[in-house]
């Protein structure tokens, strides 16, 4: 018996090829691809290759292919159904039996998912073309929701007087209509009403993007009526299992770590017209572990931007609270406050993307961070008070199921306590009491860090070792006037030392003439200044680091160039691609 391709392709979904493989292979990404050693042969060089993006591994030691059924078919000796069973339950999924149950649920989701699809069209098209749905486009035209954002997002409108349902019954019966949540019977008048009447309607769709379920706004004036209201539960739709926009969010993951989640579906959509499209939103329910434990199979950092109101606020402490259980050694959860009681939509569409995106990376603070400064600023400086926030964030870090993580985000909730009560911790551990920079000072140098490449770092080192060594290399200059820099600030320093070294000229850095914030970058970030510091004036030495920095940088270009060919290679497959991919990873290994 065959699996049906539903089921298949959305275990394939929601588990990405580097998740599968790196339970048994150590990768490390470069690029776009992850790289490892060949789990089908022992080897020294890295010759196995992952790409999320494409869906599948290649071998280039065996010329072994797959996707993620063949990887653990191959490395488990697991027979296909066994490996479907092993990889469903890793997604998250219910295992598929092929029993009768199996058989009418499979039946009963496609007659579920082809009455959402003729729903959605149908009032899709509505919006677009009927004229009695103008008052819809001219709502979403206030909203600067432009013709392209409303086809992307497939929003419809569903008008005060239709009768769709009896439609619809032509081609299904009435049991699985009501099921669908999408209409009711209303019992006054004894006939089927649509749930979502006069409402403009986000279809709300599953991870593999089949519409499941609705949100709708009303655009009418008045108090009695909800202003969002979502579909109901039924068999297929879980509101806490599911997140808008995440469909379409999580294709960027190959290129993008971190993704928002925010609350409304205009907060995704306002800030995807503005050229961000990494976000999601929940469905106006609480924050889940299932939500979380879905956005972490996909991203690295998943930042919470909720309304910035004291409702935003209430929401964003409930979903820190629950989601910190989930905090793993590799994920990150943020949080990000926008000013002036603003939604994300109203700040994105007044301050413009660029801005969003600085403002993010200003601003965003880690969840352990957001937890103990809201209970902080709930303490009264007495002994009973301080009593209560300790206990409270002890109870906290114990819901956290890592345990590596639940360790130290208790370590770091300990210290900051310690440090308000700094008479009662005299005699405790010294890490308690040590002087430590300033959590802004900390928090700033950390944020400059995060934008700077390992290939930056490595060309700091080399001109911070030039520029603290310039006569040496003035009578050496040989040793350096053939090595590659690759960013273009760099390589800018760099021609002026070299110009200056050629002249032969005695100089010291404050006659270069290059801005001074690129000088300060490179003594701030050199990794190479600490080691340097204790070699002053040995020649040996600082030829020795030379020579180690110069080796690194010939291997990023190496690197470069066996990325290149390796995406070229997953294309066309030719001999002479891999010929020239062999032939750079034995100079690799020489230097």
């Amino acid at each position: 018996m065959k699996y049906p391709k539903e089921y298949l392709d959305e275990i394939k979904t929601r588990l990405k090829v580097s998740t599968v493989v790196s339970k048994t292979v150590n990768l490390k990404k470069r690029g776009k691809e992850f790289i490892g050693l060949s789990p089908f042969k022992t080897e020294k060089t890295p010759s196995f290759t992952v790409n999320d993006e494409k869906g599948f591994y290649h071998c280039f030691s065996t010329s072994e292919h797959g996707n993620i059924f063949d990887f653990l078919m191959k490395t488990q000796n697991l027979k296909f159904g066994e490996a479907v069973k092993t990889l469903a339950n890793l997604a998250g999924m219910r295992p598929y039996t092929f029993s009768i149950q199996d058989e009418e649920r499979e039946k009963k989701w496609q007659e579920y998912v082809s009455i959402y699809n003729k729903y959605v069209q149908f009032y899709h098209e509505k919006l677009l073309k009927n004229e009695k749905a103008s008052v819809a486009r001219d709502y979403l035209k206030k909203r600067n929701l432009s013709k392209e954002v409303v086809k992307k997002f497939k929003i419809g409108y569903v008008e005060k007087n239709t009768n769709f349902f009896e439609k619809l019954k032509k081609d299904f019966n009435e049991k699985v209509l009501i099921e669908s949540g999408l209409f009711y019977l209303d019992d006054k008048k004894n006939i089927y009403v649509e749930r979502f009447r006069e409402r403009i309607i986000f279809p709300i769709n599953s991870i593999a993007g089949q519409p499941i379920g609705l949100g709708g706004r009303t655009i009418r004036e008045n108090n009695y009526l909800a202003k969002y209201i979502n579909s109901p539960e039924t068999q297929f739709f879980k509101k806490g299992s599911n997140l808008y926009n995440l469909d379409l969010a999580r294709k960027l993951s190959n290129k993008i770590d971190q993704v928002y989640l925010v609350e409304g579906y205009m907060d995704v959509i306002g800030l995807s017209k503005n050229g961000i499209d990494n976000v999601v939103a929940n469905l106006g329910t609480s924050l889940t572990d299932k939500q979380i434990l879905i956005l972490n199979q996909f991203f690295e950092d998943i930042i919470i931007c909720f309304d910035g109101d004291e409702s935003g606020y209430k929401a964003a402490l409930r979903a820190a609270e629950n989601s910190i259980k989930e905090l793993k050694p590799e994920k990150k959860i943020s949080f990000l406050f926008l000013t002036n009681n603003e939604d994300p939509d109203s700040f994105v569409n007044k301050n413009g993307k660029d801005y969003f995106i600085d403002f993010t990376k200003q601003n965003k603070i880690s969840i352990h961070q957001f937890i103990f400064d809201h209970y902080k600023n709930q303490t009264e400086n007495n002994p009973s008070s301080m009593a209560i926030f300790e206990k409270t964030l002890r109870s906290t870090a114990n819901t956290i199921k890592d345990q590596f993580i639940k360790k130290y985000i208790l370590e770091y909730f300990l210290k900051k306590i310690s440090s308000l009560t700094p008479y009662i911790n005299n005699n405790k551990r010294q890490f308690f009491t040590k002087k430590t920079k300033s959590l802004k000072s900390t928090q700033k140098y950390f944020n400059e860090s995060k934008s700077i490449s390992l290939i930056e770092i490595k060309e700091f080192s080399l001109l911070y070792l030039i520029l603290n060594n310039l006569e040496i290399f003035q009578e050496n200059i040989h040793l350096i006037e053939k090595i590659k820099l690759f960013t273009n600030e760099n390589k800018l320093v760099f021609n002026a030392i070299l110009s200056k070294l050629k002249n032969g000229d005695k100089f010291v850095v404050n006659d270069l003439s290059i801005d001074n914030q690129l000088i300060d970058k490179i003594f701030k970030f050199a990794s190479i200044k600490h080691i340097l510091n204790n070699y002053q004036n040995n020649h040996d030495k600082i030829f020795d680091l030379l020579e180690e920095i110069t080796r690194d940088l010939k291997n990023y270009e190496l690197e470069f160039r066996i990325e290149e060919l390796e995406s070229k290679f997953a294309k066309d497959l030719s001999e002479s691609t891999f010929n020239e991919i062999r032939e750079l990873k034995k100079l690799q290994n020489i230097n």
